[in-house]
């Protein structure tokens, strides 16, 4: 395994992550291509054994149940020390007033019940999972300094918004003094290319580290482009995100796979891992061959031919993802 500084801190994770959100009970909000608490053990064996460190979750993903599942196999197969927990907080947990957002009431709340459900008495990376366009964000930042301090939280990190609120986030904790944000995790891959205009250019010359989440497009860039899935079948998303103009682009990666005798996914997550801006892309993992595709993307080199093949055909489109 491949470890590389978080942004600019010191914290050494993985290459690879893996994303959680496949974790969960399906009687618990999961949904059917959720994976339960033993398979759920048995990817976290296997990734740690592979030398993965670095765990990304969300508590709204199954409604707190990943969070719980993702605790109890990293209590049962690591030591505490030895792995990197990210989670996340903003999207509604529970109805009525103050069960959503980042105001300092939701985010002290919600710190806490990750907590419990992880097992855990302080969270690695802890990361908003949206803007607040309600709570002032001096709010949010102070709540979340705050959290720095007391321990319960290591490490801030933001997810998908526009670059001039993520430049708004930088320029006011760092006006007042308080914890600034290591790292973006946002949505980037061969189908949605966005990011390149101007938020990972901002991270580049800030030192904030790039977590790209849905770095398979949802599964869109590791097979057929007729072949649907569970996920895709049911994900209204998926059709919003990667509508069929795409198909050029995932055609490109099969042809670029025959070639080099691999798995589709491998090409695709190779293109991401040879970005210099990426630390390390959250891929979600719910059988071994996602993780064995992930260990084998990290030695594929795409040569410049290849690479201009994959991305000559993209066209520019509107933001999804948080828009």
């Amino acid at each position: 395994m491949k470890y590389v500084r978080l942004g600019s801190t010191g914290l050494e994770v993985s290459r690879i992550a893996v994303g959680c959100m496949g974790f969960g009970d399906p009687a618990r909000g999961g949904d059917r291509w959720t994976i339960g608490e033993d398979d759920t053990g048995a990817m976290v064996k296997l990734a740690l054994e592979a030398g993965v460190n670095f765990f990304d979750t969300a508590n709204v993903y199954s409604a707190g149940s990943s969070e719980e599942l993702l605790g109890r196999a990293l209590g049962e197969y690591a030591s505490r020390g030895d792995v990197i927990i990210a989670t996340k907080v903003c999207n509604r947990m529970r109805p009525g007033p103050n069960g959503a957002g980042l105001s300092r009431q939701v985010i002290f709340r919600e710190i806490d019940d990750s907590l419990r459900r992880l097992g855990t008495d302080y969270i690695d990376l802890y990361q908003i999972h949206r803007w607040d366009p309600v709570t002032p964000i001096e709010e949010t930042l102070e709540a979340l300094h705050d959290l720095v301090r007391s321990g319960k939280v290591r490490y801030l990190g933001a997810s998908s918004m526009h670059s001039w609120q993520f430049c708004k986030a930088l320029y006011t904790a760092r006006l007042h003094g308080w914890t600034a944000f290591a790292t973006m995790q946002n949505h980037y891959n061969l189908l949605n290319r966005e990011e390149e205009r101007d938020m990972i250019p901002l991270c580049v010359d800030q030192g904030i580290g790039i977590l790209p989440w849905s770095p398979l497009a949802r599964g869109r860039l590791a097979r057929p482009w007729d072949e649907v899935t569970e996920r895709q079948r049911g994900g209204e998303n998926v059709r919003l995100f990667y509508p069929d103009s795409d198909r050029v682009i995932a055609d490109r990666v099969g042809e670029i796979a025959a070639d080099r005798g691999c798995p589709r996914a491998q090409v695709a997550l190779a293109w991401l891992l040879g970005k210099e801006a990426v630390t390390a892309p959250v891929i979600g993992m719910t059988r071994p061959p996602h993780l064995q595709d992930a260990l084998a993307a990290l030695d594929l080199r795409l040569d410049d031919d290849q690479v201009r093949r994959l991305e000559s055909p993209y066209q520019p489109r509107s933001v999804v993802g948080f828009s």
